[in-house]
C-alpha cells in the first residue's frame, strides 16, 4: 500500500516536469516566433527607407542628367547640332558669296574718276579689268593642297579675311602700283573662296547640290549689283570721293568673317570624323580580304568588295583631270564666260558713258546686269542640278550674250535697259559653270581637283579678253572694235558649254 503511494506520487511529479517542460518549450518557441516576426518587420521598414531613399534621390537629380542619360534625348541633341550646323552653313556661303565681286564691280562706275586720280592709262584700266583672272588662276591653283592642309572651310576664313583687309586698304593707295597690289591681295581671297565654295556645297549639302550653288551664285549677283548700283551714291555721300564709296565694302567683307570662324572650327571637327572613318573602311577591307583568302565565303567576298569600294571611292585625288576632254570644255566654257564678265564688269558703265549717259545712269544700268543674276542664278542652278544635260542651257545663255553685244555694238544708247538685261541672263553662265563643276566630279576630292583645274585654265584664258578690250578701245577710240571682239568670243563659248553640259562624269 505503500508502494502504490509511492507510485502514485512519482507519476504526479513526472506530469507536473513534463508540463513544465512543455510551457517552458512553448515560450521558447513563442519568443522565437516574436523575434521573427520583429526581423519581418524590420527588414521591411529598412526596405521602405532604401525605396524611400531612392526615390528622394531620383527626385533631386538634375533634370538634365536624366535627359542626358536618355537616348532619345541624346538624338534630338544631335539633330538640333546638325541642324544648326547647316544654317551655320548657309549663312557662311551666303555671306561669303555677297563679298566675291563688289571689289572688281565697284570700280566701274567711278574708273573715270579713279584713273583721273592715279594717271591710268585705258591699257592699265584693262590690266586692272584682268587682274582679277590672273589672281584667280594663280592662286586658285593652290587651294586644293591649302584645303587638304587646313580644311576647306580654313581656307575660306583666310580668304575672306584678306578680303576684307584689301577692301580697306586699296582706296588708301596714292598710285596705281599700289592699287593693284591691294587688289591683288583681296582677289587672292576671293581666288580660293572660288574653288572651294563648290566643295563646301558638295560636303554639306550632297543631296541639294543644285539648290545650294543658286543660293550662292544669287548671293554673288547681289554683291555685284549692290556695289554697281551703291557705289556711286555712297561716294556722294562723301563729298564725291570715289575712294569713300570704295572703301564701304571693306565692312561687308569683315561681317562675313566670324561665320566662317565657327564652320571652320566644326570642319575639323568633321574632318576628324572623316578620318577615323576611313581607318575603318580600311581595317574592313583588310578583314574582308582575309575571310576571302581564309575561308572563301560568300559573306568574306562581299565584304572585301564593299570595303574595296569605298576605298575606291576615296580615291578621287587620283584621278588626272587634265587629261580628261571633259575637264578642258568646263575650263574653256568656264574661261570664256569670265572674259565676257569681266569685260562687262571693267567696260560696259564706260560703254554707256561714252554713249551720252551719265555715271549715274550707267550705274545703274551696270547694276541691272547682275540684278537680274539675283533670281535667275537660284532657278537657273536648281534647274539645272535636276538634269542629266545642261548642254541646251549653255547654248541658250551664248545667245543671249550675242544678241546683248551686238546691240550695244549697233547702237549702245537706243536700248539701253535691253542690252542690259539680255548681257545680264547671260551673265547667269558662271552659276551654270559651277554647277556642271559640282555634277561632273564623282566625289568631293574629284570635285576639288576639277574646280581648281576648271577655275584655273578658265581664269588663265580670260585674262587677254578685257586687257585686248582696253587696247582696242584706246587704239581705235571707240566702241566697235571692241564689241566685235566680244561677239566672236560668245562662238566658243557656246561650243564649249555644249561639250561640257552632256551627261558624263570624271
Amino acid at each position: 500500500m505503500v508502494r502504490d503511494e509511492v507510485a502514485v506520487r512519482d507519476e504526479a511529479v513526472q506530469d507536473e516536469a513534463v508540463r513544465d517542460t512543455v510551457v517552458v518549450r512553448d515560450e521558447a518557441v513563442q519568443a522565437k516566433e516574436v523575434q521573427a516576426k520583429e526581423g519581418l518587420a524590420k527588414e521591411g521598414l529598412d526596405r521602405a527607407a532604401v525605396q524611400h531613399e531612392v526615390a528622394v534621390q531620383y527626385e533631386a537629380a538634375p533634370k538634365a542628367e536624366v535627359a542626358r542619360r536618355s537616348p532619345v534625348s541624346q538624338r534630338q541633341g544631335r539633330a538640333r547640332s546638325a541642324t544648326w550646323t547647316r544654317r551655320l552653313a548657309v549663312a557662311a556661303l551666303v555671306l561669303a558669296a555677297l563679298n566675291l565681286r563688289p571689289l572688281v564691280t565697284s570700280i566701274g562706275p567711278v574708273l573715270e574718276e579713279a584713273r583721273a586720280a592715279l594717271g591710268m592709262s585705258a591699257a592699265v584700266a584693262g590690266l586692272l579689268a584682268s587682274v582679277p583672272a590672273v589672281c584667280f588662276a594663280l592662286v586658285g591653283s593652290t587651294a586644293p593642297r591649302l584645303a587638304r592642309r587646313h580644311g576647306p572651310e580654313g581656307v575660306v576664313l583666310a580668304g575672306m579675311a584678306a578680303v576684307a583687309l584689301g577692301l580697306a586698304l586699296r582706296p588708301l593707295a596714292g598710285g596705281t602700283p599700289v592699287f593693284l597690289t591691294l587688289s591683288g591681295l583681296a582677289l587672292a581671297g576671293i581666288a580660293v573662296a572660288n574653288v572651294l565654295l563648290p566643295v563646301v556645297v558638295k560636303q554639306r549639302f550632297p543631296d541639294r547640290v543644285g539648290m545650294m550653288t543658286g543660293l550662292y551664285s544669287m548671293a554673288l549677283n547681289l554683291g555685284a549689283s549692290a556695289a554697281a548700283a551703291v557705289t556711286v551714291p555712297l561716294a556722294g555721300a562723301f563729298g564725291g570721293d570715289w575712294r569713300a564709296g570704295l572703301g564701304a565694302w571693306a565692312v561687308l567683307a569683315a561681317v562675313a568673317v566670324p561665320p566662317w570662324v565657327a564652320l571652320a572650327r566644326d570642319g575639323r571637327q568633321l574632318t576628324e570624323g572623316l578620318t577615323e572613318q576611313q581607318a575603318g573602311q580600311q581595317s574592313g577591307q583588310q578583314a574582308g580580304q582575309q575571310a576571302e583568302q581564309q575561308s572563301g565565303q560568300q559573306s568574306g567576298q562581299r565584304a572585301g568588295r564593299a570595303a574595296g569600294g569605298d576605298a575606291a571611292a576615296g580615291a578621287g585625288a587620283h584621278v588626272r583631270v587634265a587629261r580628261s576632254p571633259m575637264a578642258w570644255a568646263l575650263a574653256v566654257f568656264f574661261g570664256l564666260q569670265s572674259s565676257s564678265a569681266y569685260v562687262i564688269m571693267g567696260w560696259l558703265p564706260q560703254v554707256f558713258r561714252d554713249a551720252g549717259l551719265s555715271a549715274e545712269t550707267a550705274g545703274l544700268l551696270f547694276a541691272v546686269t547682275s540684278v537680274l543674276g539675283v533670281p535667275l542664278s537660284f532657278v537657273l542652278a536648281a534647274v539645272a542640278g535636276r538634269l542629266r544635260n545642261q548642254s541646251g542651257i549653255a547654248a541658250l545663255l551664248g545667245a543671249f550674250g550675242l544678241a546683248g553685244y551686238a546691240g550695244l555694238w549697233a547702237a549702245p544708247a537706243a536700248a539701253p535697259w535691253l542690252w542690259a538685261v539680255l548681257l545680264g541672263v547671260a551673265n547667269c553662265s558662271f552659276p551654270l559653270a559651277l554647277t556642271m563643276i559640282a555634277m561632273r566630279g564623282r566625289d568631293g576630292a574629284t570635285v576639288i581637283r576639277l574646280s581648281a583645274f576648271a577655275q584655273s585654265v578658265g581664269y588663265v584664258l580670260s585674262v587677254p579678253g578685257p586687257i585686248l578690250v582696253g587696247a582696242l578701245y584706246q587704239h581705235t577710240g571707240g566702241w566697235r572694235g571692241p564689241l566685235a571682239f566680244a561677239v566672236c568670243l560668245m562662238v566658243p563659248q557656246i561650243a564649249a558649254g555644249y561639250l561640257a553640259g552632256r551627261d558624263r562624269q570624271i
